[in-house]
């Protein structure tokens, strides 16, 4: 079995920051020794990193990712191929995307259809969430066949109707299930019926442009519908997971859950903490690539997604990756912005974008890792194999230079899509080099890996639930 030995960093991880040496054998990682001592200085490896003056973390986790969705009379424009090369190269080495259910179909089909779509394909390791479209006593029952197999997460939409909307009862029905199996419940939570309404009316009145989008998807409809979706969670005795919280309002409403005890959680995304409706008013059509839903909000709402994530009323960072390019599908929305496909490129700046909050002085290096690594893996069933550097877990380690400038730009990243929506940012910090379960997949602006490396991960319930 061929050993790895990475010498000289910081290891970082979500517990403790400590000067070691990491040791690796084949896929797992097997000791760590402070870096000097007799122990380390022992180890002998057929390949040896030198990581001084760099950090060592767990490979980034994004927990909510769209390769290759259909959405809005096109296809997200990331592949599995292309999206989990990227995701290496910003140093995730693990992306939990989302297998939808088809109305009128099984779960089961729609978890082939994405299984068909991954195997084989993947850069990195992957594992899916289920999309409830329809809820039925059928898609009930097969709740728990998919937890049993190691689908513990299961997604419903408040929004959208006529895709993916389920209405209170069906999401009731669903909670239940999940409260009695364990799975965990995650929610789009927007009042969708409600922003029809106003879609109907703005354009109506001739507000066509990117920015409308944004005004109609009211703050105090993803405050309502995130209150209602507590409560629902309450009454089935379920928890819940809302997924891309973007208004404070939303955030006061998941702080107020989890002062009384409930098991209720928040994940936000790099463009609530970073963009705002300033990106979504930009002339020329530009506004187009920063619509998604929920949408981008006015920029005092940053201050308060960064509190929640300091503390702990949001938990976890993932992108809500579901890139569209500008050129042929943004443009599908041009004279009418309820055509555009909601969705970003940002699988590949997640860790970077997060570290320049920690260079900022807006998290700690270790709230960092929590809430990009350890945290994820805990809440959908990946720790202690993933989200963390201890014998036993998946060597997935990336060697992060803290002091490499890099300006964000679609010119040198690796997304398949035409645009960045973090064009000109400057940045601090860089992957340096990636383990995939103990192989180097990128390593000093190469890329190493190979189509087909990324493993299929089953997962265990939700470790936070109590």
């Amino acid at each position: 079995m061929s050993r790895t030995l990475i010498r000289g960093g910081l290891v970082i991880t979500a517990a403790e920051e400590v000067h070691a040496d990491v040791l690796i054998e084949g896929e797992q990682i097997v000791a760590l020794a402070a870096t000097g001592s007799a122990v380390a200085q022992g180890w002998t490896a057929e390949t040896v990193i030198d990581a001084t003056g760099q950090y060592v973390i767990p490979g980034g986790i994004d927990a909510h990712t769209h390769m290759e969705l259909p959405f809005g009379g096109t296809s997200a424009s990331d592949t599995f191929e292309t999206g989990s090369r990227a995701a290496a190269w910003g140093g995730t080495t693990t992306i939990v995307d989302f297998a939808v259910q088809s109305v009128g179909e099984s779960l089961r089909s729609g978890l082939d259809a994405w299984h068909a779509k991954a195997e084989g394909n993947c850069a990195v390791d992957y594992a899916f969430h289920m999309i409830m479209s329809d809820v039925t006593e059928n898609s009930l029952k097969e709740m728990d066949l998919l937890v049993d197999e190691g689908v513990t997460s299961f997604k419903l939409f408040m929004a959208y109707p006529g895709v993916f909307y389920s209405d209170d009862g069906k999401i009731l029905r669903a909670m239940q299930r999940g409260a009695d199996n364990g799975g965990l419940v995650m929610m789009h939570a927007e009042n969708g019926i409600a922003i029809d309404v106003l879609v109907e009316q703005a354009l109506a009145a001739g507000k066509t442009d990117p920015r409308y989008h944004g005004e109609v998807r009211r703050e105090l409809l993803e405050a309502e519908a995130t209150h209602r979706a507590i409560k629902l969670a309450e009454v089935a005795g379920s928890p819940l997971y809302v997924v891309h919280v973007s208004a404070a309002s939303a955030v006061a409403e998941l702080a107020a859950a989890r002062d009384r005890g409930l098991n209720v959680f928040g994940e936000t995304c790099p463009q609530y903490m970073f963009l705002s409706t300033d990106n979504l008013a930009e002339p020329d059509f530009e506004g187009s690539k920063y619509v998604c839903s929920t949408p981008l909000r006015p920029k005092e709402h940053q201050a308060e997604l960064w509190k929640g994530l300091r503390t702990n009323d949001l938990q976890v960072v993932s992108t809500d990756h579901c890139p569209f390019c500008f050129s042929g599908q943004k443009e599908l929305g041009r004279g009418d912005f309820s055509k555009i496909p909601n969705g970003l490129p940002g699988v590949e700046n997640r860790m970077d974008l997060l570290h320049q909050g920690v260079v900022e002085g807006r998290i700690s290096r270790r709230r960092w890792i929590e809430i990009a690594c350890a945290t994820p893996a805990r809440m959908f069933g990946l720790y202690p194999r993933k989200g963390t550097i201890a014998p036993g877990a998946d060597a997935d380690i990336v060697i992060y230079d803290p002091e490499a400038e890099q300006t964000i730009s679609a010119a040198t990243h690796h997304m398949n899509v035409d645009y960045s929506a973090y064009e000109g940012m400057q940045v601090r910090g860089k992957s340096r080099t990636v383990l995939s379960r103990g192989t180097v997949i990128i390593d000093d602006d190469r890329y190493l890996g190979r189509a087909g490396h990324g493993r299929y991960q089953t997962r265990e319930t939700c470790q936070y639930l109590i």
